[in-house]
Order: structure tokens, then C-alpha cells, then sequence
């Protein structure tokens, strides 16, 4: 009985230390379930921001509204990005970029943005393929249209130096793998021929003309830089958050008849 009451006892503590050990892992594996799930949650979100119309609409004075264009979110979070009429309000953290619904080829865009830090650094991406490309690396790829505060350059000097005023002129240049030819170059990037952007805290205009691989800035009413020869000439936009807070507002899409554009000229699809 003393060996059948000791063999008992100690299976029953063993049995008990195994499922203490076994729910302490459930418990773990559950808690790293919900964090999991609040995460994806966060990052699946899509928003209303915008409005698209088609260009004879526009040429014939429709007063057909336009559609909403919807924005899904690509690596920030819900808390990113919040909508007040017209107006999409950007924190700028974390780093990183929502894509528009739909992939565009040629097309007019009309967008009004103020940075409310000094320094403020975003941007626009065009014909992007709305994701990111590599571990590590925030951005998409596409062709980025800057917008950045005029405060930057003097923020981030160069032993003791600011930076050149080309970085706040409204630069594109091709990213992550897309190249371009610059109107005007600065390497691989063209560089605005003059520098129109307001201060922090105060409302700026672009309009970006891309029609079969050839963009066109306008800032604040005036044509000042362009690119041709994009080796990608559909897909995505991107609206960028990258640490500071900025505020667009009245962005619309006029879609242009479309070019001749091959597959490998047009971004992956993504669903």
C-alpha cells in the first residue's frame, strides 16, 4: 500500500506540475493570440478620403457628384489617419503609407496639404505598387513626389549648413527599383526650377499631371519640375506619414483616357 500510495502521489504531482505548465503556455499562447489579433485589426482599415471623377464629367460640367476614393491602409495604423470633411488628418507616426483602392494610369491630381511641424517631411507616390518591397523598408515603390516643410534644410544642416532648397521644391525621383528620366537633375532626382512652398501651418497646392509615364508639378499655380520615361506608368497612390503631423485636404482624381501601357509597365494587382 506504502509503494502503490507513493507511486500515486507521485503521479498526481507530476500530472498537476505538467497541466500548470500546459496552462501557463495556453494562457501565453492566447494572450500572443489577442495581440496578434488587435494588431491585424488595426492594420486592416480602409478610409474615404478624396474624389475621383472622369474627365468628361468635368469638360461637360456634370454636376454628378464624384466617386469617394477609398484608401487601405498598408503599414501605419488606424489611429494614424483620421477624416473631418474634406480634410485627412496624417500624425505622421508610425512611418509608412496607405495605397488608394483602385491603380491608376493616367490621370490629373489635385491635393492641398500643410505640415503643422517645422520640418515636417511627406510625400505623394505615384503609379506605386501599393506595398512595401523588403523587410526593413517602410516605403513602397513608385515614383515620390516630396512634400516637405522649407524648416527641414535648416533642421537637418550639414556641418553647420543647410541642405540644399532643391530637397523643398517638390523633388520626384523613382523609388525602390522604378526609374526615371529627371527634367531637372540633381542625380537621379529633378529638382523643382523654383521654390514655392509655404511654411508649416500654412495651406499648399499641387497638381501632378501623369499621363504615359510623364509627370508634371505644379505648386501653388505654377508648373516648376517634371520626370518622363517612369519604367512603371500604372498603379497605386500612396498618401505618406513620416513623423510629422500634416493635413490634406480637397484631393480629387480626374481620370484621363488611357495610353499604351505593357504589363510590365503596370504595378501587381493586389486584392
Amino acid at each position: 500500500m506504502n509503494g502503490l500510495h507513493y507511486a500515486y502521489t507521485e503521479s498526481y504531482k507530476y500530472i498537476f506540475k505538467n497541466n500548470r505548465l500546459f496552462m501557463k503556455n495556453v494562457l501565453i499562447i492566447s494572450f500572443l493570440l489577442v495581440l496578434y489579433s488587435s494588431s491585424y485589426a488595426q492594420s486592416s482599415f480602409e478610409i474615404k478620403f478624396g474624389e475621383e471623377k472622369e474627365l468628361g464629367s468635368m469638360i461637360s460640367e456634370s454636376n454628378k457628384k464624384g466617386e469617394p476614393v477609398k484608401w487601405i491602409n498598408v503599414n501605419t495604423l488606424k489611429s494614424t489617419w483620421s477624416v473631418e470633411g474634406n480634410i485627412l488628418y496624417d500624425s505622421g507616426q508610425p512611418t509608412g503609407v496607405i495605397r488608394s483602392e483602385k491603380q491608376y494610369e493616367n490621370f490629373i491630381l489635385h491635393v492641398e496639404w500643410k505640415h503643422m511641424d517645422p520640418g515636417g517631411n511627406s510625400g505623394v507616390f505615384v503609379w506605386s505598387n501599393g506595398s512595401t518591397v523588403e523587410e526593413g523598408n517602410p516605403y513602397p515603390n513608385g515614383i515620390e513626389v516630396q512634400i516637405l516643410d522649407p524648416e527641414w534644410i535648416n533642421i537637418h544642416k550639414i556641418n553647420g549648413k543647410p541642405q540644399t532648397k532643391a530637397f523643398i521644391s517638390g523633388e520626384m525621383w523613382g523609388v525602390n527599383g522604378v526609374t526615371t528620366v529627371p527634367d531637372n537633375p540633381r542625380g537621379e532626382r529633378s529638382k523643382g526650377l523654383e521654390y514655392r512652398v509655404k511654411g508649416h501651418g500654412i495651406w499648399n497646392t499641387y497638381d501632378v499631371v501623369c499621363v504615359d509615364g510623364i509627370i508634371k508639378l505644379a505648386i501653388n499655380g505654377k508648373f516648376v519640375n517634371g520626370i518622363s520615361q517612369s519604367s512603371q506608368k500604372k498603379g497605386y497612390l500612396c498618401l505618406e506619414s513620416e513623423g510629422g503631423k500634416i493635413y490634406f485636404r480637397n484631393l480629387k482624381i480626374i481620370k484621363l483616357p488611357p495610353g499604351v501601357t505593357s504589363a510590365e509597365q503596370t504595378a501587381p494587382v493586389l486584392h
